[in-house]
């Protein structure tokens, strides 16, 4: 672990792309902690979730953003603000994409934010482990210099096997700047750890519920406190938006519900260190994705 008093440069890089490109696994890699929520679906991640990384004399800030998308409700819309945003001051850019040679309308689009704002860009293309002939790489890479030609650097990894992730930290380096630390020792994201298992509890739902569901579920953490043993009592509640999703959601004997409540513990009791009893309910909250008060009152927020 990298001394934090002797950091002394700091950077700031969001981690931008289309979505299900894999932005969180890659994140989670570099962090070396699960700290965002990875699945299948597309749109798992609904809020810009910063990572730390100390590295050396630095310190680099990770900022995971929604996959770039067309909304279709209040959510959507707010998830691509956060994607714009985030783009607004950041030291670099990492623009993450799928080895395929084609550049899409998703990536075409961040293109033209990252030029508007003038910011230093690197083409990261992700699952190269999915190659069986490195060669394919060499149209993916034409493809986006045709697009722009502007990128400081391209470099392919694999967010599920760490390859390239080295070569890549020592990329973003490159566009540190003298400063304190951002973050303070231990501190790997600036998710409170309740917003976290929060998402742990979504993650699960989308990984066992199938369709359109899971999408329409919120999770809001409604107790944690800590006994002088260290276990951790923690309530959440499930929002959906039709009582026949919460019938789903539920299973039937209720099974649907212990199922994900069991794997969301396993995964809660590991990030936290000890053992945790988690309750669960589930709601309706009819289309609360619509609705710019109910979005706020469940955590998401610019």
């Amino acid at each position: 672990m990298p001394d934090i008093n002797k950091i002394s440069k700091n950077v700031m890089v969001t981690v931008c792309g289309r979505p299900n490109v894999g932005k969180s696994s890659l994140t989670n890699q570099l962090v070396g902690e699960k700290i965002a929520i990875v699945t299948h679906k597309a749109q798992t991640t609904r809020n810009r979730i910063c990572g730390v990384v100390n590295r050396d004399d630095t310190q680099i800030v990770l900022m995971d953003t929604p996959g770039l998308h067309k909304p279709r409700s209040a959510l959507g819309e707010y998830m691509v603000r956060v994607v714009r945003e985030s783009l607004d001051g950041v030291d670099c850019a990492l623009l993450l994409v799928e080895p395929i040679p084609h550049v899409g309308e998703p990536e075409a689009a961040l293109i033209d934010r990252i030029r508007e704002e003038a910011i230093p860009a690197i083409l990261c293309i992700n699952k190269i482990d999915t190659l069986s002939d490195p060669n394919a790489l060499l149209p993916v890479m034409a493809a986006y210099h045709e697009i722009w030609d502007g990128f400081k650097a391209i470099i392919p990894v694999s967010a599920r096997t760490g390859e390239g992730l080295d070569a890549l930290l020592k990329e973003i380096v490159k566009f540190s700047e003298e400063g304190p630390p951002l973050f303070p020792d231990g501190q790997i994201s600036d998710q409170p750890e309740q917003q976290i298992l929060a998402e742990i509890l979504r993650e699960k739902l989308l990984l066992c519920l199938q369709q359109e569901i899971p999408h329409g579920a919120a999770v809001e953490i409604t107790k944690f406190s800590e006994r002088e043993s260290g276990i951790i009592d923690l309530d959440a509640t499930i929002f959906c938006e039709k009582s026949s999703h919460k019938g789903i959601i539920i299973g039937k004997h209720g099974d649907m519900l212990k199922k994900v409540n069991s794997m969301a513990r396993q995964d809660m009791e590991r990030f936290m260190g000890t053992k945790i009893y988690l309750r669960v309910w589930v709601k309706v909250r009819e289309n609360w994705r619509d609705s710019v008060n109910a979005i706020r009152s469940l955590g998401y927020r610019e």
